[in-house]
């Protein structure tokens, strides 16, 4: 009798306090619940254009000046740093076309998901973090409002669209700084230099970007929403919702940057 009274109790305590693996499948099935309900919400009337508009002009002014400043620094600093290695080949006149392509591909997609992951995704969690721990989502709910459509979706469809075109906008300011640095150091023009670079960009370049960059945005958008969506603890939940955002969006950005190079990858072989 007592080894089943141990037992049981062994049992109701497993139950009250799951394992580590327990408790990781547990939070796995709650976030693809969370993406589902985003799917179902995200689409189905009454949409919340006003809201996703704001969200939108937010996520991209938010982000427009850091964006700004290191899209043109990264142009400059990369196009300096590869001089050297093409001067050796005397294949200079190369570097329009390796800056373009590096940047489309790979630089401005994953600079502008790195830094919208630090300055929009944080600011997601603790904006969403400090309403659910004052109660604010409880009491939307109450007046017969859908919080979830209202915050979420429309955050994470602004964040989706929105970082697509911060990339573009990032590799066009990263070009303006390359363009300078090879003004200044073999005076190239303007013309010469953009048609050498869009001769190297193909269709595949602007598709795989584009779909990198819908990716990085959906992603920062649903993680920053989780967290801040299901924030605890008063104050010290707001603030482990925005850290978690930036550390788990940016880990998530390079595991997709790695699996997306290796498929776009297949087809440029």
């Amino acid at each position: 009798m007592e080894n089943k009274a141990d037992t049981s109790t062994v049992l109701k305590k497993e139950a009250k306090n799951p394992g580590k693996l327990t408790r990781m499948f547990l939070t796995l099935y709650d976030v693809f619940q969370f993406i589902v309900r985003f799917f179902r919400e995200g689409f189905l009337p009454p949409y919340e254009g006003k809201e996703l508009l704001r969200q939108c002009y937010d996520i991209g002014y938010r982000s427009l000046l850091l964006i700004s400043t290191t899209g043109f620094i990264t142009g400059m600093v990369f196009t300096k740093q590869s001089r050297p290695s093409l001067a050796e080949f005397g294949a200079t006149s190369w570097l329009p076309s390796l800056v373009a392509i590096a940047l489309l591909r790979t630089l401005a997609p994953l600079l502008t998901a790195l830094i919208a992951a630090g300055k929009v995704g944080s600011s997601i969690g603790a904006e969403l973090g400090s309403m659910r721990v004052t109660e604010q989502i409880d009491a939307m709910e109450v007046s017969a409002t859908n919080p979830f459509k209202f915050l979420v979706t429309t955050r994470v469809l602004a964040s989706t669209i929105t970082i697509p075109i911060l990339t573009f906008y990032t590799a066009m300011i990263g070009m303006l700084g390359a363009l300078l640095n090879v003004s200044l150091s073999e005076g190239t023009s303007p013309t010469a230099f953009f048609q050498t670079a869009l001769e190297s960009i193909t269709f595949l370049d602007i598709t795989a970007s584009t779909i990198k960059a819908i990716l990085f945005g959906f992603t920062i958008g649903i993680v920053g929403c989780y967290q801040g969506y299901n924030s605890s603890k008063g104050t010290e939940g707001v603030g482990k919702a925005a850290n978690s955002s930036v550390v788990i969006g940016m880990f998530l950005i390079f595991i997709e940057e790695v699996v997306s190079v290796q498929f776009f990858g297949l087809f440029r072989t």
